[in-house]
């Protein structure tokens, strides 16, 4: 038979082609300062990757980006991906020292910042002359962004992408450890786009606003699903909870993304009798497991919409769907489509439903590999009995008998008291009950008794809290093992970007605190 019309298969960049070209009209983004439509978004993508391509870089060279959200890093990133360059976002939150740390780590080729960021870069030494890139402002030795891109042309790329081609380069957060990059190619992102869109309902018509940096995988996963589908973007600087009502009364927002903390704050911002929120059709949580009390306000507020993500940039996913919620409320769902996850014992043999272990999973997405580092990939991996490998997530959960699973901990942060393995998530959930914690988190620290004891942490509702009231509290709710030795008040939790919570830097700040 004929092959004639086998075509090659497309990705993404193909995809964001065809939007501008059908779609020309159509908006695409806008921010606070700049709106595009699909012509003219398509138009910067091709100038971005024509200009880093008459810079002298090669297609696989990697272009780092540290950038305030805008529409400049859309496009930006955009161009870097249709040249055939690897993207490598840095974490705006980070220092700058991390920050020279990852950019060397990569050798990236060229770094395209906003002026808000020009002074905290080092230039690596594998930096090609003039590849200094600033925008929205001049900054000594850096060359004008929008100048040196409105130098090229807009038309269409003639770059060939193939899905074995790298993609992007995405830093871990770095919350058990100094952060590895986790390398995707343009098939794995297709992948990962075509399943994430299709399990958290995003389609042509979809307004997608974005409150979370666009550094990070937990925002590329509306952002890339509305770039591919051809939607709109609604892009914002900075999260403020009071706007989150306004903002999708406003555009008639239909889809956002964001962390347990975002969600907490929005409730707690209030405004949902004063706005029509009827435009959404689905809202995902992702990032770290969403308070139960927090997850049923949402899903009262959201009955068909609200769905929740446990993932991991590496490749993993799992979804619990609001018509899975009820019954289900502590579970993080199913395996998204396509995808599968098992539960591994101490001696790396899958466990029985109901028994706590290692999470592992696949997925059509799952990464390439962690950047240079073989001996991280190897310890990331489990192989199963028939020789196929999975992803190992360093989570801590169970199945039920239905097959939903619910995540403890993080395995490192797991703690061993008289020999009994204490989950700090089953505390926190019981504290969260209490009238006067606003947030929580529970760590182990060191006990010449039981060796380990658990700490918590909080951050209480006003000056009158009392901590010793809410230690009795929570013991008189968990059990014996269980049982928390002091509680500790912090005016704010450490966190990442992703809104998880940095327990190390917890027990590195309270390693001198004694139990009670």
């Amino acid at each position: 038979m004929s092959n004639a019309f086998r075509n090659p298969r497309l990705l993404m960049p193909d995809f964001w082609a065809s939007n501008g070209r059908w779609r020309s009209a159509q908006v695409a983004v806008e921010s606070e300062t700049a709106r595009l439509t699909w012509g003219e978004l398509t138009a910067r993508m091709n100038q971005v990757g024509r200009g880093l391509g008459a810079l002298g870089l090669q297609p696989g060279a990697r272009v780092g980006l540290l950038m305030a959200n805008d529409v400049a890093y859309v496009e930006a990133l955009m161009g870097v991906m249709a040249g055939g360059f690897v993207a490598v976002p840095l974490n705006p939150g980070v220092t700058e020292a991390a920050i020279a740390v990852m950019l060397a780590d990569a050798e990236v080729s060229a770094v395209i910042v906003t002026v808000d960021h020009a002074q905290r870069i080092t230039p690596p030494s594998s930096l090609i002359d003039g590849a200094l890139l600033c925008a929205e402002g001049d900054a000594p030795g850096w060359r004008r962004y929008e100048d040196w891109r409105d130098e090229q042309s807009p038309e269409p790329l003639d770059v060939v992408i193939e899905p074995g081609m790298l993609c992007n380069i995405i830093y871990s957060s770095g919350t058990t450890g100094a952060p590895k990059g986790i390398v995707h190619t343009h098939g794995q992102r297709l992948a990962f786009t075509e399943g994430t869109a299709q399990s958290l309902r995003y389609h042509g018509g979809c307004v997608t606003l974005i409150i979370t940096g666009l550094h990070s995988n937990i925002t590329w996963v509306s952002l890339l699903a509305t770039l591919l589908i051809g939607g709109v973007l609604v892009v914002r600087r900075g999260f403020k909870p009071d706007e989150v009502m306004p903002l999708i009364e406003r555009f008639g927002i239909t889809n956002f993304s964001a962390v347990p903390m975002q969600f907490q704050r929005v409730l707690e911002a209030g405004g949902f009798d004063r706005h029509d929120i009827a435009s959404i059709r689905a809202v995902m949580c992702c990032g770290s497991p969403l308070p139960e009390q927090i997850k049923r306000a949402w899903i009262a507020l959201l009955p068909h919409g609200f769905i929740e993500l446990f993932g991991s940039t590496e490749g993993v996913a799992t979804t619990l769907e609001p018509e899975e919620a009820p019954g289900k409320m502590r579970s993080v769902g199913l395996p998204a489509p396509g995808s599968d996850i098992v539960i591994l014992g101490n001696d790396d043999k899958p466990v029985a439903a109901g028994v706590a272990g290692e999470i592992a999973g696949r997925t059509r997405w799952m990464m390439d590999g962690y950047w240079r580092r073989p001996d991280a990939t190897a310890e990331a991996t489990w192989i199963d009995a028939h020789g196929t490998p999975w992803l190992r997530t360093g989570d801590i959960g169970r199945l039920d008998e239905d097959g939903y699973l619910y995540v403890f901990d993080r395995k490192k942060d797991m703690i061993v008291s008289g020999g009994q393995n204490v989950f700090p998530a089953d505390i926190e959930t019981v504290m969260a009950d209490h009238p006067q914690v606003f947030e929580c988190a529970v760590i182990g620290v060191p006990d010449p008794k039981w060796g380990e004891t658990p700490l918590a942490v909080v951050t209480p509702r006003g000056d009158d809290a009392d901590a010793d009231e809410m230690l009795q509290w929570t013991n008189a709710r968990v059990g014996k093992f269980q049982r928390v030795s002091r509680v500790v008040f912090l005016e704010d939790l450490p966190r990442n970007a992703a809104g998880k919570v940095l327990k190390r830097e917890l027990r590195e700040r309270l390693s001198s605190v004694k139990p009670d």
